[in-house]
């Protein structure tokens, strides 16, 4: 951690840890106020490698988000030779995934609690020609308001109007089938992963499932979208109307 971002922040526990750093809780020591600081160690990380190149991206995207009611806020970054530190709007009420695994299944009006701002999260970052590319009930984070923050622009990609992007990146089962199939794409991949969301929010089950990736791949490359009656005999016409163009 860099010693310019010791001297304004004091740390606190430890959050999350991933490949290359780990997440704390931190307090300014002008203001006492919480943030959340992520701690990438560059020693991990090869000088010619994409993930160094997505490292800086990553702080680069968050700036030109910030500040938005729907997206985690970015507030300092420091780095020395050794790391680079991004400060973050702390989110500590959880996040998506967890909601998900303590009641599977949503109502409508509680699945449109989390569209909502998901979407106008995504229309935001798209407005400014960022394309997350990774969106997963993981990176959906909720602040101590209980506000949907859309987080973890790792994977992110700024992109011209017209202009597709090309390469293999977000998680088994929200992944869109174009950019596993190896063609160029667009931003609109972030809808198949909202509609994906939304489908399991609803049925309690993804809707392209396989016992391993390569066949949760298999399943998505095929986009076979089926509404079972017994799981959505309450779910209404205009839901599954929705998913379907989403879905897409």
């Amino acid at each position: 951690m860099s010693e310019s971002l010791k001297r304004n922040y004091r740390l606190s526990e430890e959050l999350g840890r991933g490949r290359f750093g780990a997440v704390f809780k931190c307090y300014s020591a002008a203001t006492g106020d919480q943030f959340a600081v992520k701690s990438i160690d560059k020693r991990l990380i090869a000088d010619d490698s994409i993930d160094r190149q997505c490292l800086y991206n990553e702080a680069k995207i968050m700036h030109l988000l910030s500040p938005s009611p729907y997206v985690v806020r970015l507030f300092d970054v420091y780095e020395d030779d050794t790391h680079l530190d991004l400060v973050l709007e702390l989110c500590n009420s959880g996040d998506l995934f967890q909601r998900l695994s303590s009641r599977p299944v949503f109502s409508e009006s509680e699945a449109v609690d989390v569209m909502v701002p998901l979407m106008k999260a995504i229309a935001h970052c798209h407005r400014l020609a960022v394309a997350h590319r990774d969106i997963k009930p993981d990176n959906i984070l909720y602040n101590n308001s209980n506000e949907l923050k859309l987080a973890d622009f790792g994977s992110a990609e700024c992109f011209r109007e017209g202009q597709l992007m090309s390469g293999v990146v977000g998680t088994p089962y929200y992944v869109a089938p174009e950019v596993l199939s190896g063609r160029n794409y667009n931003e609109k991949v972030d809808i198949w992963s909202a509609g994906v969301i939304m489908y399991i929010m609803l049925a309690g089950i993804p809707p392209f499932y396989g016992e391993s990736a390569t066949e949760i791949f298999e399943a998505v490359l095929r986009a076979n979208l089926r509404f079972p009656t017994k799981i959505f005999q309450s779910v209404s016409p205009a839901a599954k109307d929705l998913l379907r163009r989403m879905l897409s």
